[in-house]
């Protein structure tokens, strides 16, 4: 009596031989599949990366001990808990990603590795981006469809200021492509903030990747400095009226004390004494302010906080992509899978089928 459970045995020796025998079909997929490989790929302008690292000071209220040594092996930071700065690290990429942060790199001047091109980032991506020439008809198809149904744009003039909260269609489209070619990632224990740049040019990238660097450690200084900055220009002011009384009062006390010189009523005294405390106060004040204005340059500098650059902008020389090669070898290698499917189809569909 046979068992009806028992497993069926594969003869691989006539799975092989099957497979050898329709080897003009895989010469077919496989030079087909070649072709169109190269034909997709081929035309696809090749892009090149650059990447800054940065390690940021912290402004922190407590270290955390043992506790943020512990909590930093499983990826929890708790000096970024502990600070007290509204715009710690890990909020960078939602910067970087902001519209009003990627609107500010418009006018960056770019110019491209063989120096034909001159010209602002902005329009650098919306008049000079290559793109696969195959799909150029379906471009113009659809900014033909979207232009049926839009109402044509005027074209800024050279000292247009752009309005990020009002941009415009092209604005918008220009905004979106600059935002998938610039990324930013902060490790979260130790908190180095990386700048990854794609651009389809390597001295454009490099120089937009830098102009970034600087954008971003501007915008922290700026916000985190403001207060001692709001600070330093209040003293400056009053430290500029103290001095300017203190000048007036002392120039009061000289010519009454020349023009009496040989006087010896009190009257006259009285009135110099007068002027000479009124001088003596206005001094007192100016030089408190002037105190009071050393301590707010001091605070500045204090607040102003230092970027540790560990990796810096450089030209790629080799460009990151595509991988032309591996993409047409693994069309080659999916197509061979694809036929061996499609050979060995009766042979597997049948036992399913049975079942």
């Amino acid at each position: 009596m046979t068992d009806n459970n028992s497993p069926e045995i594969i003869d691989l020796r006539k799975v092989f031989r099957k497979i050898w025998n329709r080897k003009k079909l895989f010469l077919k997929t496989l030079s087909i599949t070649f072709v169109l490989a190269c034909i997709y790929i081929l035309p696809l302008p090749r892009y090149y990366n650059c990447n800054i690292t940065l390690a940021p000071e912290m402004e922190n209220t407590a270290s955390g001990g043992s506790l943020g040594s512990l909590a930093s092996t499983i990826g929890i930071n708790l000096n970024a808990a502990s600070s007290t700065d509204a715009i710690p690290p890990m909020l960078y990429p939602d910067l970087m990603g902001s519209t009003d942060f990627i609107v500010s790199l418009f006018p960056i001047k770019v110019t491209t590795e063989d120096g034909l091109l001159s010209t602002d980032y902005y329009t650098f991506i919306k008049k000079h981006q290559k793109s696969n020439f195959w799909l150029r008809p379906f471009y113009w198809l659809k900014n033909a469809i979207i232009g049926l149904f839009t109402k044509e744009e005027s074209k800024p003039t050279g000292n247009h200021k752009v309005d990020p909260f009002k941009l415009s269609k092209d604005q918008q489209d220009v905004v979106s492509t600059m935002k998938s070619h610039i990324s930013c990632d902060v490790d979260k224990k130790t908190d180095v903030i990386t700048i990854a740049v794609q651009e389809q040019d390597p001295l454009i990238c490099a120089t937009l990747a830098d102009s970034i660097r600087t954008r971003l450690q501007n915008f922290i200084t700026d916000y985190r400095t403001n207060k001692a900055r709001i600070d330093l220009d209040y003293y400056t002011k009053l430290t500029i009226d103290a001095k300017r009384d203190y000048e007036r009062a002392r120039q009061l006390y000289a010519n009454f004390s020349d023009a009496n010189v040989d006087v010896v009523l009190q009257s006259y005294k009285a009135k110099q004494d007068d002027l000479e405390n009124d001088m003596q106060i206005k001094f007192n004040t100016y030089n408190a302010l002037n105190t009071q204005l050393q301590a707010a340059k001091a605070k500045v500098q204090e607040k102003t906080p230092a970027f540790t650059i560990i990796q810096g902008a450089s030209v790629p020389i080799k460009p990151a992509g595509p991988k032309r090669m591996i993409f047409v070898f693994a069309m080659m290698f999916l197509a061979f899978i694809l036929t061996i499917g499609y050979i060995l189809k009766d042979d597997i569909l049948t036992p399913l089928m049975k079942e």
